[in-house]
């Protein structure tokens, strides 16, 4: 199943009753202003996904600016908004879609099997003129899906791996001419950048699986790769988790994600760094 579904079909499934699970992801630095915009406006039957609470833990040096939230507030968070087995999710957020991947992949890592992504998010929902609603969102009956722990490296491990490294960044933070979020510029030593902006147009939606996978084949990726062959890292695990979204769009496996990203790398002084200038 293709991880990205257009804003026709998603009208559709709304139109005609199907039970889903709508969840809108949102963040803002300034307090109560996500809420307040998914108040203003958003797609009929969604529900408020708070990126700032609801998906992420404590950031802190010692584990990145994004961290996993523990296992035990990502239940309480299924339970609220009704997540169960049975139920497709999609996620959309008002962005760039960074935040929705992020929602696709930790509902994955977590052990949600049905979960797709709105392409192009809520401004292609808002460009093609469908409905939108105000106010708070549905209420939905409580779920006991209780969240697994899945499989992600820890820096100790990626300090010790031998595979390839995919760093989904902008190539100018690979490369380490700029760097405005994390401590050091520059890149893991021997990963290679693949900036996930070069798989969406300039719409933000998703291109077409050919592009996605030619791109891949240039790093040695293909649809035979063994997962733990390949980690992707981008600062803190959202940018990398947009481009897992593709790479599974387009067919690949799901490859090992660096949640810590470059903000755990850069965090300790004596970890090493590369930099192309």
């Amino acid at each position: 199943m293709s991880v990205y579904i257009s804003s026709e079909e998603l009208r559709e499934l709304i139109r005609t009753g199907e039970k889903l699970t709508l969840l809108a992801a949102l963040w803002d630095a300034r307090a109560g202003q996500a809420r307040s915009t998914f108040h203003a406006a958003h797609i009929p039957t969604a529900q408020f996904c708070d990126m700032s609470v609801h998906l992420v833990g404590t950031p802190t040096a010692q584990v990145g600016r994004n961290p996993l939230p523990s296992l035990e507030r990502l239940s309480e968070t299924f339970g609220f908004w009704g997540i169960a087995e049975d139920r497709p999710v999609i996620v959309y957020d008002t962005g760039h879609g960074v935040f929705a991947a992020r929602v696709w992949w930790t509902l994955r890592w977590a052990g949600v099997k049905n979960v797709r992504i709105l392409d192009g998010g809520f401004a292609a929902w808002e460009a093609l003129g469908f409905d939108t609603v105000a106010g708070p969102g549905p209420v939905n009956v409580h779920s006991e899906l209780v969240a697994q722990r899945g499989q992600a490296p820890t820096i100790d491990d990626v300090h010790d791996y031998k595979g390839l490294l995919i760093d989904a960044r902008q190539p100018n933070r690979y490369r380490g001419i700029k760097e405005r979020l994390d401590k050091k510029a520059g890149h893991i030593p021997g990963a290679r950048n693949l900036p996930v902006q070069d798989l969406f147009d300039a719409d933000g939606m998703v291109k077409p699986s050919d592009e996605i996978l030619g791109l891949f084949a240039q790093l040695g990726v293909t649809h035979t790769t063994d997962p733990s062959s390949a980690v992707v890292y981008s600062g803190s695990g959202n940018h990398s988790a947009k481009l897992l979204a593709a790479a599974v769009h387009a067919g690949l496996p799901m490859l090992t994600h660096y949640i810590g990203g470059w903000s755990q790398w850069a965090a300790d002084v004596t970890n090493p760094v590369s930099r192309e200038i």
